[in-house]
């Protein structure tokens, strides 16, 4: 018989071939040194302090108070929305540029550009040009831009007396204004190129203006002619 033999194949040669770049780690170094951000930025982690205090103390105290049963009667913050009308943010884009820089300051989150939905022919304005500045805060950086406000913001508002207590929409929203944006510890003096006011409203889950009274109070609002309570406290004292 005759021997087959087993042909063998050569084997294939490891590395790279001879004259060929090394090639390159996609995985190591990968982000390292590129500067990437992130393009959502994140709250700090944990609870926020003013959030933690509605969930433990708040939402009990406003069950017994009012005698409400259902838990989803409780009222409770939905939204805060910051507006600054500027009706020359056509006519002067850097300024409205500067605005909304200033407004991503305070509130730590990314201005939106409001633009005019029709035209008015008697103030010169067309459908589509900027005349605004607009934020929407949920969740977390709510209830941390409020604590802020309370705490920091409104002690330095000038001749400060109190909110009113009018401002209620009859559907559980307050909204107030606001004359200066330099209230707020976040902005630059030097900076500035003008002094502007904005709008706040406070969109609340409840229908009952006074549910929502007294949702803000326990919050440490500072209606005109009280003296806000302190944190844990639930009471109020009229000042003459």
């Amino acid at each position: 018989m005759a021997e087959q033999t087993k042909e063998t194949k050569p084997a294939a040669p490891k590395g790279p071939p001879k004259g060929a770049p090394p090639k390159k780690d996609k995985d190591k170094g990968k982000g390292a040194g590129t500067g990437v951000t992130d393009p959502a930025p994140k709250v700090r982690e944990g609870t926020p302090r003013l959030q933690a205090f509605y969930v433990e103390t708040i939402r009990p105290k406003l069950a017994k108070q009012f005698g409400l049963k259902n838990p989803h009667e409780i009222p409770q913050l939905v939204k805060i929305v910051l507006n600054v009308g500027m009706g020359e943010g056509a006519k002067t884009p850097k300024m409205l540029d500067a605005v909304a820089d200033e407004m991503s300051l305070i509130t730590g989150q990314k201005a939106v550009i409001t633009r005019a939905k029709k035209a008015i022919a008697n103030f010169n304005l067309r459908a589509g040009l900027p005349v605004g500045v607009r934020v929407t805060l949920r969740g977390p950086r709510m209830y941390e831009f409020l604590d802020r406000f309370i705490s920091l913001a409104l002690p330095r508002t000038r001749d400060f007396r109190g909110l009113p207590t009018k401002s209620f929409d009859g559907s559980g929203n307050y909204t107030f204004g606001i004359k200066e944006q330099l209230i707020f510890p976040e902005i630059d003096y030097d900076k500035v190129e003008k002094i502007h006011g904005m709008d706040i409203t406070i969109v609340t889950s409840t229908s009952r203006d006074d549910l929502a009274m007294g949702l803000l109070r326990e919050f440490g609002w500072p209606f005109r002619g009280e003296t806000p309570p302190q944190r844990g406290d639930s009471t109020t004292e009229k000042v003459a």
